[in-house]
């Protein structure tokens, strides 16, 4: 052996300890690579030297160190098609060593390049890492060929480098493992903390994106009428953004591919999706993509997805990492909607307590329907809310309504076509209506014009008959929950309990204003029957005596006596009966209105009675009969059980009622409860619609009021 050839041996040997100790010393494989190929380009004397690594698939590969002395185009980073005959193709198929004499005339992208960079032979070894062929380091120069042996003297550096490689995935491994676990924990922490779905939402995408190599990644929920919404997204350019828009499942997408499976899977292209989803996926810029699925309690609630931006793509392990992280968001979401549910049923049934009081208390109508449309959209929820009854001629009025800007169609009347108050007039059961851009009819124009996007509506059903509908309004994109038909049936419920108990009312006021009716219509006949009959029959039986006294013989002054005793009777019995005939139904009041009964009924009392009757005009008959019997009623108990020096009375008309108060200076203790007239009084005002208080303190005397409506006539 001469001595060049134990020279280049030695040098080969110091630059072989030189590597080995960088490699021991556990140096990042980046300044490996780096180091063997320029030791590799010195001690060999070669003008260029590169280490390459194969893509998983075996298509393409990276470089990833080189030196040489002059220019050329495979520098570290670019990625190189294997599509055609060379070097490293041979040693990625045969798993040997392999050489290129001449690139003079081969096709090929490798091919195209050396013959760029003038470099027109090479030969190379491969990197062998736990038995597979990870890459290959190469020699190449502009005069061919390449020395003998060659191949076999970049082996052993091949060992170093795998040695360094296996190492340093080892490393990167633990690394990666632990780096994955302090991820998992802190997102367990935060779900342990009963953060918001949001945050951990927002913290699970930050985490797997740091995880890597990750360009992108999203969350988004399946719906449960089948489409699919985006909830957020990250990329290293914009960074966490919030992105709720409801997708449909388009073919070729990584969240279809879930949809279908229900297992972790992975999409190669997105070149040919279509749709709003495709769309916005390629806004992000994704090129390909692997999710795994959340389930919750068995049922599939979404998908967390990560993507690649470029031509890489995702490792084969990254299912399998993704599939710990949607776990805690599984957990975080169940936790959230545990919490959620339990808040909403509070909230819902204090918001249904608050209506049942309304419907209990026997608020008005108009009241009650507001309140109950506002209730509904704070907690169904929804951004407006509103009560509608059908109509007998197929038309719906909207009777109740709220929103943040206020309720503008009160008491018109639409058809309803286009709208969920038709679909729940067609179909008796809760419906939902996505969207109102191209419904016909003027209610879907209405619709448009407050801003509604969406709604559901429940049917309100009164005696087995759909009186109207509830329905909960979305101004926004944001669609209703999937459940929002079903929660507004307890509200549902309540409202056509209300409108039973209404229309229950309505009937027995009804029944008891005919019941009133009939009463003085019999009082008014029985006083008529006693005028026009007994009364006249009296008259005249008291006539025909007193002529029959005064014709008796001035002898027969004893049968003349007992003619006037008995004509006094008569008297006093047509006295008796034209008292009560007054009681029974006052002519007076029939004659001359309420002003000129009261003033007889104020002359007749048996105590002072100061009377202000501020009416002029005749009013109804049915409020004029009940104000009379009122003050009747009043004077009578005064005079009975007040001991009152004097009792005042005001009649006067304010607004649409009359107002009638009697107040009197007497012991006061007054109680309608204990049996007196008062009730009968409180029964009558009220077949009316009218009202009646009672103040009565003891030692203070006693104030009634009474509030009788002039609509009563109808």
């Amino acid at each position: 052996m001469d001595y060049t050839q134990l020279r280049r041996l030695a040098e080969e040997q110091a630059a072989l300890r030189r590597v080995a100790t960088l490699v021991a010393a556990g140096a990042p494989s980046a300044a490996v690579f780096s180091a063997v190929a320029e030791e590799v380009a010195q001690v060999m004397r070669l003008p260029m030297v590169g280490v390459y690594r194969y893509d998983s698939d075996g298509t393409a590969m990276t470089v990833i160190a080189t030196w040489s002395d002059r220019p050329h185009v495979l520098q570290p980073g670019t990625r190189w098609p294997l599509d055609g005959p060379s070097m490293v193709a041979q040693v990625l198929q045969t798993g040997r060593p392999a050489r290129i004499d001449d690139y003079t005339d081969l096709p090929g992208t490798l091919a195209g390049g050396a013959r760029t960079s003038a470099l027109n032979a090479t030969a190379g070894a491969p990197i062998i890492v736990d038995g597979s062929v990870w890459g290959a380091m190469g020699a190449s120069s502009p005069d061919g060929p390449l020395p003998d042996r060659i191949e076999e003297r970049l082996a052993e550096f091949t060992e170093l480098l795998a040695t360094a490689i296996a190492n340093a995935e080892s490393h990167q491994e633990l690394a990666r493992l632990a780096d994955e676990q302090m991820a998992l924990r802190r997102v367990a922490t935060l779900v342990a903390e009963g953060a918001s779905p949001s945050d951990v939402f927002e913290a699970v995408i930050a985490e797997v994106g740091r995880l890597g190599p990750t360009d992108a990644a999203a969350i988004g929920r399946y719906e449960a009428d089948g489409t699919f919404m985006s909830i957020c997204d990250w990329d290293e350019t914009r960074g966490y953004r919030s992105s709720v828009k409801r997708h449909a499942l388009a073919t070729g997408t990584l969240a279809r591919l879930v949809f279908e499976t229900r297992r972790p899977g992975r999409v190669d292209t997105y070149a040919d999706t279509s749709g709003t989803l495709g769309d916005y996926i390629r806004e992000m810029g994704w090129r390909s993509a692997v999710g795994a699925p959340i389930m919750i309690e068995g049922r599939l609630w979404g998908v967390v997805g990560v993507a690649s931006t470029t031509d890489q793509p995702m490792p084969p392990s990254t299912e399998g990492r993704l599939a710990e992280f949607t776990e805690l968001v599984a957990t975080a979401i169940a936790n959230a909607e545990g919490r959620e549910q339990l808040t909403r049923l509070a909230d819902e049934q204090a918001a249904l307590r608050r209506v049942a009081t309304l419907v209990a208390q026997g608020v008005p109508p108009a009241e009650l329907f507001e309140a109950v449309a506002a209730e509904v959209a704070q907690h169904v929820p929804g951004d407006a809310a509103v009560l509608s009854r059908y109509e007998p001629d197929g038309t719906v009025t909207p009777v109740g309504g709220w929103s943040p800007e206020g309720y503008a169609h009160i008491g018109e009347r639409f058809a309803p076509e286009g709208t969920v108050s038709g679909l729940v007039l067609e179909t008796g059961r809760p419906c939902r209506m996505d969207s109102y851009a191209e419904e016909p009819g003027p209610a879907a124009a209405a619709a448009r014009e407050m801003g509604w996007h969406s709604s559901a509506g429940a049917p309100i059903t009164v005696e087995g008959c759909v009186w109207g509908v509830l329905a909960v309004v979305s101004t926004t994109d944001v669609p209703l929950p999937p459940d929002a038909d079903d929660r507004l049936a307890g509200f549902t419920e309540l409202v056509a309990t209300a409108i039973a108990n209404a229309q229950s009312r309505a009937d027995l006021d009804l029944s008891r204003a005919r019941i009133v009716a009939t009463a003085d219509a019999t009082r008014r006949k029985i006083e008529r029957d006693l005028h026009d009959g007994a009364q006249q029959q009296l008259i005249w039986l008291a006539l025909e005596l007193r002529a029959a006294q005064a014709a008796t013989p001035p002898g027969l002054q004893e049968r003349r006596a007992e003619l006037s005793h008995v004509a006094e009777g008569l008297t006093s019995v047509l006295d008796g009966l034209r008292e009560i005939a007054l009681g029974i139904h006052p002519a007076s009041l029939s004659e001359g209105g309420l002003g000129s009964a009261l003033k007889t009924l104020a002359q007749r009392s048996s105590m002072p009675v100061e009377l202000d009757v501020r009416i002029d005009a005749r009013l109804p008959e049915t409020v004029e009969v009940a104000a009379y019997y009122v003050v009747s009623e009043a004077l009578t108990n005064a005079a009975k059980y007040a001991e009152a020096s004097v009792v005042h009375v005001v009649v006067e008309e304010r607004g649409d009622a009359i107002h009638i108060g009697v107040r009197d200076d007497g012991v006061g203790g007054a109680n309608p409860a204990l049996g007196s007239g008062l009730l009968g009084l409180k029964d009558r005002a009220e077949a009316i619609g009218g009202t009646i208080s009672l103040g009565s303190p003891r030692g203070e005397g006693t104030l009634l009021q009474v509030e009788l409506p002039l609509e009563a006539c109808h």
